[in-house]
């Protein structure tokens, strides 16, 4: 603020300010009117009452092309104001770090708010700005004597800006709001801010417009996830590429630090899983496996890790050959994860030119999922429920082994990643096989057996919802093809046929209590 106030008065503006700015402005050497100079007034109610006020809000709203406007704020000796500068409230700010109600209440902004549209309102005769970075920017558009179109269009996009401004900061606060009286229930009304981080080349396809935005409202403004991500390295990202690396970070973060994990994902759904702890401790290892689940998918995957990755992380995956083609080291679009050492981020570098390198921080807890549908969106909690959050109960006559459930929690960890209908295959802390959107669940067993291969013998499976049918069914090809633990929500009215299915082959079967449908 004190770069634009010293860079306005160079240009002949008198700088008129609050009390703290107006006090920050003159230690910087530059002359400032106080606003109750102005107003005649002083500020009062512990500052919630400063520029409330006709001798503010008559100069900034009079038509200068209205003689009854100009005569009118002459009358009662108000002064034009030509540029309205404001910095709201950190009302956001108080939230995050915790305030309590009156805190956070006190910090809602009124008066700079208020002053913020009616310049926006007057914009034709008054530049607003709510935006720091546009400091620069309006001193060099004052200094370069613009046409009066260019000079509407500026002061129109500054109008347009301050608008969102306020519109965001409205949002904010009404969501704080509800969240302390909606009791849970969904909002009457709701507003998301947006801001835009990206305008992407296209959509899904060529001929789709795209951009990305980051949500901006309080459940998601901590700086977490993909759309707020760093990019080291690589080619710009693509549309396609957000959903595949929300996937594939989503998944990786589901697992706990406890565990480095690694997961690659090929549209959108994960192919390859495995978590250090079930690979010997070994991060290195836990790629690889996680590569061999499903070679074929991983190349041209997206690769994630819930912990930091380091020069030897970074060495194999620059140096990985396909397990398919001892020729051809394995290519990936991206790699995320949530920290890098200096040298490990150097040598990924190395790959390849294209490889996109993301940074971000986790997600973490429940946070809101917004859907669009067709005249409208749809609203609900994230899929946050893990294997520590329920109660595993075996319902067969054969028990899990103690290593048989540790698979089936890790199976079950994954198959919420997986598209509906969802089935993993595991064993401890390595996915073996997957099978995902297949309208009837019997396919989606088949193939992910067929993937596991010869590993299904002795492994676990997981299912994101209940078996209908067990005889001759699902239940039944998974225990003939090996599988020796079972794990799904239960709640079918044929329940009891899946018991007997399994008690039949000697294969234990569990109930979670939970479904992990993911359309």
């Amino acid at each position: 603020m004190n770069e634009l106030a010293r860079g306005l008065a160079g240009l002949g503006y008198e700088i008129v300010s609050t009390g703290g700015s107006a006090k920050a402005i003159e230690a910087s050497g530059t002359a400032v009117t106080s606003v109750d100079a102005v107003t005649g007034f002083p500020e009062m109610l512990d500052g919630r009452v400063k520029t409330l006020h006709p001798g503010v809000h008559g100069g900034i709203l009079a038509k200068r092309e209205d003689a009854s406007h100009m005569e009118a704020i002459a009358k009662h000796g108000i002064d034009t104001i030509d540029v309205v500068a404001v910095n709201l409230y950190p009302f956001r700010e108080t939230v995050a770090g915790g305030g309590d109600f009156a805190q956070c209440v006190e910090n809602i902004d009124i008066g700079g708010p208020a002053m913020i549209r009616a310049a926006a309102k007057n914009h034709p005769h008054v530049y607003v700005v709510v935006d720091p970075n546009d400091y620069e920017k309006l001193i060099e558009h004052l200094k370069s004597s613009p046409s009066a179109a260019d000079d509407l269009k500026f002061k129109r996009e500054l109008a347009w800006k301050a608008f969102q401004h306020c519109a965001s900061y409205d949002s904010v606060v009404s969501e704080y709001l509800w969240s302390q009286i909606g009791e849970g229930a969904p909002a009457p009304e709701l507003s998301v801010p947006m801001t835009l981080t990206a305008a992407l080349r296209y959509g899904e396809n060529p001929h789709q417009p795209a951009a990305v935005y980051a949500d901006g409202s309080l459940a998601e403004s901590t700086g977490e996830g993909v759309a707020r991500s760093i990019q080291h390295h690589g080619k710009e990202m693509s549309y396609n590429n957000y959903l595949d690396a929300d996937a594939a970070y989503g998944c990786a973060c589901d697992y706990p630090t406890s565990d480095p994990t690694c997961v690659i994902v090929k549209h959108t759904n994960p192919c390859g899983i495995a978590s250090a702890s079930g690979a010997n401790g070994d991060l290195l290892e836990a790629y690889r496996m996680a590569v061999r689940a499903d070679p074929i998918s991983a190349f041209g995957g997206i690769v994630a890790f819930n912990c930091t990755v380091d020069a030897d992380m970074a060495r194999e995956i620059r140096e990985f050959r396909s397990p398919t083609d001892d020729e051809t080291r394995m290519f990936y679009e991206i790699v995320i994860a949530p920290s890098y050492t200096p040298e490990g981020l150097e040598v990924l570098k190395g790959k390849s030119k294209t490889l996109r390198i993301l940074e971000t921080k986790p997600r973490t807890g429940s946070t809101k999922s917004l859907r669009q549908v067709g005249g409208g969106w749809l609203e609900q909690a994230s899929d946050s429920l893990v294997p520590e959050d329920i109660t595993f109960e075996a319902v067969s006559d054969v028990k899990p082994t103690p290593e048989q459930l540790e698979a089936l929690k890790f199976a079950w960890r994954a198959v919420k990643h997986v598209k509906s209908n969802a089935i993993t295959v595991a064993t401890t802390g390595r996915l073996l096989g997957m099978g995902s959107g297949q309208p009837n669940r019997v396919n989606s067993v088949r193939i992910a057996l067929e993937k596991a291969g010869e590993e299904a013998q002795g492994a676990v499976l997981a299912s994101d919802a209940f078996f209908p049918f067990a005889w001759g069914d699902s239940v039944e090809i998974a225990c003939q093809a090996g599988i020796k633990a079972i794990a799904h929500p239960g709640g079918s009215m044929r329940d009891q046929d899946a018991v007997d299915v399994c008690n039949k082959y000697g294969v234990a079967l569990v109930t979670t209590g939970h479904r992990h449908f993911r359309h």
